[in-house]
């Protein structure tokens, strides 16, 4: 079984390597973002950043998701779960789930976020996500990427981590 977490902040390249790998596992793929309610979705799309009180019932079904893939064959979730404790809610006290952080260039997360279309996350939350990110700590399952890389090559590197 596999239980896979793509992370980063938006634009890095969560939900193309998250669905390009779910493919390659044979294992379900759900986007994170399709998980927020509709006030947080519309908080965004005002330029709004989350707060954690905006963030927890969405990690809590986050968390359901994976929690319910744990009784099937897997999961890939795409998720910007950005801070620790994010990543421990989503865990529900497993040590089960391999996360794969993205993280691309300031400048490549700026080409992207312009050239995107049809997101409701506006460029301009970028820098509210890169205020609270933090890095996987060796307690963590996890392997930290440069996004620049293609979602292939990605692919490649997070499939033989799970070989591993």
């Amino acid at each position: 079984m596999s239980l896979v977490v793509v992370m980063g902040v938006t634009g890095s390249g969560k939900s193309t390597v998250g669905g390009l790998l779910a493919a390659r596992l044979g294992v379900p793929f759900v986007d994170a973002d399709d998980l927020h309610s509709h006030e947080s979705i519309a908080k965004m799309t005002r330029g709004e950043p989350l707060v954690d009180a905006d963030r927890w019932p969405w990690l809590e079904r986050v968390a359901d998701e994976v929690a319910s893939a744990r009784e099937r064959d897997g999961l890939v979730v795409a998720c910007s779960a950005l801070r620790a404790s994010y990543r421990k809610a989503i865990r529900r006290g497993e040590n089960d789930i391999l996360f794969v952080h993205l993280a691309p260039s300031d400048e490549l997360l700026a080409l992207r976020l312009h050239a995107r279309t049809g997101h409701f996350m506006p460029p301009s939350l970028l820098a509210s996500q890169l205020a609270v990110v933090e890095e996987l700590s060796v307690d963590e399952e996890g392997v930290t990427v440069d996004s620049a890389a293609s979602a292939a090559e990605i692919a490649d590197l997070v499939m033989d981590r799970l070989v591993r």
